[in-house]
């Protein structure tokens, strides 16, 4: 069966997930490492007009949450922020080649509930200072490169309360079902909101925005002759 196309919205936020490969621990060793993925992230959303509203750096992975101003805009950034951090990541390892898994992962995601909770998974992988992007709205240094979404600023009135509300949210966690509702729909490339949601993304990207049903279709009853 034919890869399907990517499913990429202008103006949705889309979850990706950048795999390393196979073998690969360590993905950021050091403080040096995530600088510099914060360093190409940056530039390549500059370069691509996207925005960038949370990462978690994980010892095998990155997830982002980021909205393209073009379709083609996400994937363009991705290959900028690969090629920067992979040349960076390189030299200070002392290695050559890629990094990376084959192509990136993603999902777009429906505005409202549904885009609060894939900030608060990305949010909410590492408790570990620096490994994720939960500090910039916890009450920690402001991180110039993120874009806070609109869920966010309806949190509370005032900074303060819209922190505590989100410190309150990861100290909950994500229930372990919608957290892997999300990883799986952005491994499979679907969309993640309401089944409205869902078919309206479908009409637009010309393909299916959720997997199809497992087995055989139904097959058609043939119709019967009456006896004469």
């Amino acid at each position: 069966m034919a890869r399907l196309p990517r499913l990429v919205v202008a103006g949705q936020a889309h979850l990706v997930i950048l795999r390393a490969l196979a073998g690969t621990s360590g993905l950021f060793d050091d403080a040096a490492d995530r600088a510099s993925f914060a360093a190409a992230l940056r530039e390549a959303a500059a370069t691509e007009d996207v925005q960038v509203h949370a990462w978690a750096l994980l010892d095998t992975e990155a997830l982002l949450l980021a909205t393209p101003a073009a379709p083609q805009g996400l994937g363009r950034w991705v290959q900028a922020l690969g090629r920067r951090f992979v040349a960076t990541y390189n030299r200070h390892h002392q290695r050559t080649g890629t990094l990376w898994e084959g192509r990136f992962r993603c999902a777009v995601v429906e505005p409202g509930a549904p885009r609060l909770a894939a900030l608060r998974w990305v949010d909410g992988h590492s408790p570990e200072p620096g490994h994720t992007s939960a500090s910039h709205r916890a009450g920690g240094p402001r991180d110039p490169l993120l874009t806070d979404l609109p869920e966010f600023w309806q949190l509370g009135n005032t900074p303060f309360e819209r922190e505590a509300a989100w410190r309150a949210r990861l100290a909950e966690g994500l229930p372990a079902l919608e957290s892997a509702a999300l990883r799986r729909a952005a491994l499979g490339g679907w969309a993640v909101g309401s089944e409205s949601f869902k078919a309206a993304v479908a009409a637009a990207a010309n393909r299916p925005a959720t997997p199809r049903p497992r087995g055989r279709p139904p097959s058609r009853a043939r119709p019967t002759t009456p006896p004469r």
